[in-house]
Parts: structure tokens; sequence; C-alpha cells
């Protein structure tokens, strides 16, 4: 396991698990959201992001871990290329709470998402707009849950964890260098 590529809908904990694999696998973390928005939320074309992704993914051939969708901009590139595939299905309850916390959190500290970008949530970019974060995550939930079991199926290293004990379990197994030191 060198190359994994982390799924999951909006709040399913994926940057925070990718971060925590790929300490473990001593490889980098790479977020797709940092490489997708730009400063005032602007998005690169798919060719650009296509072009950012690949580069990353050749600047780090002993391995890496990304978190993140996109597979309308970047197709099956990162599925493709990763060994192991990790869905992160948890129930949208779940992930609903989560991301009402995190974004009261973000909202309350005016934290600014990806360093640069001056991109903050707002409850207005949260909850009202169409592609607000919430109803985003309702949509791309049911989505997901309708395509992603035939289209990750075939990988040959897919796992889906499905609750956040599943997730901890599955993490816990795994070696930990920082452990041993």
């Amino acid at each position: 396991m060198r190359r994994v590529a982390v799924k999951g809908a909006s709040g399913a904990g994926k940057t925070t698990f990718a971060a925590e694999l790929a300490r473990r696998l001593v490889v980098p973390h790479i977020e797709l959201d940092a490489l997708h928005h730009g400063p005032n939320w602007s998005e690169p074309s798919a060719e650009e992001f296509t072009a950012r992704v690949r580069a990353v993914m050749a600047a780090n051939p002993q391995g890496w871990v990304i978190d993140g969708n996109y597979e309308r901009k970047v197709g099956q590139l990162v599925n493709d290329a990763a060994d192991t595939l990790i869905w992160l299905d948890l129930p949208l309850r779940t992930l609903l709470a989560r991301l009402v916390w995190r974004s009261a959190r973000r909202i309350g500290n005016q934290q600014e998402l990806w360093p640069g970008t001056g991109n903050r949530e707002s409850w207005r970019t949260v909850l009202f707009d169409w592609d607000g974060l919430l109803p985003w995550a309702v949509r791309s939930f049911r989505r997901h849950r309708r395509e992603w079991p035939r289209r990750f199926a075939s990988h040959p290293n897919f796992v889906r964890l499905r609750t956040p004990a599943e997730v901890a379990a599955w993490l816990d197994r795994l070696h930990s260098p920082a452990t041993e030191l």
C-alpha cells in the first residue's frame, strides 16, 4: 500500500483520515481540494486541474495518499494509479452532523480553508446556496451510493468503511512508524 485514493462525501473525514494514513505510511498527503480551490473560490479548468494532479503524483513516485473525488475533472486518473482505494461511506446523519459542527467552528474562527486563497465559509455558502456545502453533501451522498459500488468494485484493493468505528479499527490495524520511535 503506497498509492492510496481516499473517497467519500463531504464530511466523511477524508482529509483527516488521509493525513493520518499518510503519516503511518510515511508518504505525502495530497488534498485535492487544496489543488482545486484558488483565491475567491476560483476553479481551474479540467485540463489545468488534471495537469496539477498529474504533476503532484509524478513528483511523489515513492507513494502518496490523495483525498478527494473530482472524477468529473480528472476522470479515473487517481483511482487507476492507486494501489488501494478507500471509500469512507458513513451514514448521512453522521456526515451532516460533522459538517454543521466543522462549519460552525470555521465560521466562528473566520478560518481560511486553504492558505493564500482567502476562502472562508459563511452560513450562506454552507446552507443556502444551491452548491452550498449541506445541499451538495446530500446530493453527492445519494449519487455516490448509487454509482460508486459498481465503479469501485473491480478495483483490486477496494476498502469500504461504513461507520466511524470501522474507520478507526481499520487505521488501528496499520503499522505506525511514529509509535515505534
